[in-house]
């Protein structure tokens, strides 16, 4: 009897399972997840509930995504394809983009709800929707003075219609001089949005941050100088490895948000071609303390003209690059810190009441009296002797616009105009100028600001 039971509700069971509707996988563009995607990640990032992208991929566990998995994305009419993520490069706008990935001006806002196309920030990604078998146009150039689309498009191997077509142009007479170009044939090199007068160029590490090195690199064809600015700082490129290549610090308090890069080409024939384009600066992270200091090493009428005095040692270039390679520790005692780069501090003046704001614009080094300092790469030493705040104090100039700073120095062994080498003892530690005590204190400048100096000791530059 039990048994008849049992069989009986497992037949009803099995007709019940039998009869129940099954959602169908629902149509749309497709994403590809990547490694660390949840569904909650995807749906904000598409602007779709989460509900809404469960439904429509009834097939996939929420809970167990595996990398590689394709996720329909509903709700976007009008889209096909595989949404995949470009990083924005140097030279991408919104109308390189669209006409060398030949996605339309509106899918690519829409797609990635962009309010204005000046949003596309250096660095920052973008989706674009791809189809089968579609490649994006690789080849890229543009109209020099005095040349026409038809004089352009028998260079490309291509056809007038054909060029005026894939670059949504107005007509065959709508192409302007400069304007990047892109085309289905020809050799054209890098695929970005640059001018043509630039084979590629790069800025890294990406995004910028507070107290950061930025290396910028520049291939240009034969008898082209680049040159540029970053933020308000001139850039100066020097020539190596087939590159043009140049460094630049990002001030430890400039406030985060977008800021201007600027690149030009000085071509042979006196004519220039260039592009500006918004990069992201982002938060350093740095802490905060209070200092208690004797007050005439915070008096403006003294601090001013000393950091005048630095500055205008430090912003010189030298063409010649005297270090190779990874910067080693000035300290005899090389991975510990008493106090790193970027700290936010406000000085009170002992005795008084003046308070003045300012960040720590080195790296100090644990060790007392009389320890030894080491050159921390070759260069020429360009400043020897004692000042008020940073007490006695030598810089060295290593070349490309790149200084290393010692301060608050015991004894200075070196004299100006000589040259160090690397692991060179230059001087001793002591406790002259504005310390709460005898230390080691570590500078770098690049192109005129002070940056971190513990990622030269962790990576080569450039």
């Amino acid at each position: 009897m039990f048994k008849r039971i049992s069989i009986l509700l497992l037949l009803t069971g099995l007709l019940f399972t039998a009869t129940r509707p099954v959602s169908a996988q629902a149509s749309g563009p497709v994403y590809i997840i990547q490694s660390g995607d949840t569904l909650s990640f995807i749906a904000a990032r598409f602007n779709v509930s989460l509900d809404e992208l469960i439904a429509a991929n009834p097939s996939i566990n929420p809970n167990f995504l595996s990398e590689g998995q394709q996720v329909v994305i509903p709700g976007l009419e009008g889209v096909t394809g595989v949404l995949e993520t470009e990083v924005i490069t140097l030279g991408d706008s919104l109308r390189s983009l669209s006409r060398r990935t030949q996605v339309s001006d509106e899918q690519l806002i829409k797609l990635n709800r962009l309010v204005s196309p000046t949003e596309l920030y250096v660095g920052t990604n973008l989706i674009i929707p791809t189809q089968s078998g579609q490649a994006s146009l690789n080849s890229r150039s543009s109209l020099g003075t005095g040349e026409t689309l038809l004089e352009l498009a028998v260079k490309q191997n291509s056809e007038l219609w054909t060029l005026a077509s894939v670059n949504k142009l107005g007509g065959t007479w709508d192409a302007l001089v400069g304007d990047v170009l892109y085309s289905p044939t020809g050799e054209g090199g890098n695929a970005s949005g640059l001018p043509s007068a630039f084979i590629s160029a790069s800025i890294e590490p990406l995004p910028l941050v507070q107290g950061g090195t930025e290396v910028l690199r520049v291939q240009t064809p034969d008898g082209v100088t680049a040159s540029g600015m970053l933020v308000d700082h001139p850039l100066h490129f020097f020539k190596a490895d087939g590159e043009q290549v140049a460094l630049q610090g990002v001030h430890a308090l400039l406030e985060p948000g977008v800021y201007p890069l600027r690149l030009e080409a000085s071509l042979p024939d006196g004519s220039r071609q260039s592009f500006e384009q918004m990069v992201l600066v982002t938060d350093g992270d740095y802490y905060s303390e209070e200092l208690y200091v004797p007050v005439e090493t915070i008096d403006p009428a003294v601090t001013e003209p000393e950091n005048s005095q630095i500055l205008s040692i430090t912003s010189l270039v030298t063409d010649t690059r005297y270090w190779n390679g990874i910067f080693t520790a000035p300290s005899v005692y090389p991975d510990q810190f008493t106090s790193r780069y970027g700290t936010r501090r406000l000085y009170h003046g002992t005795g008084s009441e003046l308070t003045i704001e300012g960040f720590h614009t080195g790296l100090d080094f644990a060790g007392g009296e009389g320890l030894q300092i080491f050159a921390p790469a070759p260069g020429r030493v360009v400043f020897a002797g004692p000042l008020t705040v940073r007490g006695n104090a030598t810089i060295i100039d290593h070349g490309w616009g790149v200084y290393s700073g010692f301060w608050h120095q015991s004894r200075i062994d070196v004299n100006v105009g000589g040259m160090v080498q690397q692991g060179q003892v230059i001087g001793l530690v002591g406790g002259t100028g504005r310390v709460t005590g005898a230390h080691l204190h570590w500078e770098v400048w690049v192109n005129g600001v002070q940056v971190d100096p513990l990622a030269w000791l962790n990576q080569a530059y450039p």
